[in-house]
């Protein structure tokens, strides 16, 4: 087994709480875009020591190759899990978060640019 294998996508139960959403959004502070990740845009995510969202990475598609852009530590926590980071999407062509629920393990979410 590959672990591609294992990744859920938005076709599986469950998807409202896990997928990770990626929007491009303006940044007031810097004057660029931004990328938030959130996981559980359409249903909230529980969130307790016994069900949460542990991490979630982000990767950019170059010329075909995965670029690892950041890793965000998460949980357990009682957050929300919900990121956002600063990425020079110049040459990119999508860009993919994969997270880790400690439950129902992981889930990817793209954007193409």
């Amino acid at each position: 087994m590959q672990l591609g294998e294992l990744i859920k996508t938005g076709s599986q139960e469950g998807k409202e709480k896990h997928v990770p959403v990626i929007e491009l959004v303006s940044c007031e502070e810097c004057g660029t875009n931004a990328v938030k990740i959130t996981v559980g845009k359409e249903v909230p995510h529980p969130n307790t020591i016994e069900h949460h969202i542990k991490w979630i990475a982000l990767f950019g598609v170059k010329k075909g190759v995965a670029v690892h852009i950041a890793t965000f530590d998460l949980g357990p926590t009682y957050g929300i899990p919900e990121v956002m980071t600063h990425v020079n999407t110049e040459g990119l062509s999508e860009l993919i978060a994969v997270e880790y629920c400690n439950v129902h393990g992981l889930w990817e979410g793209s954007l193409k640019l």
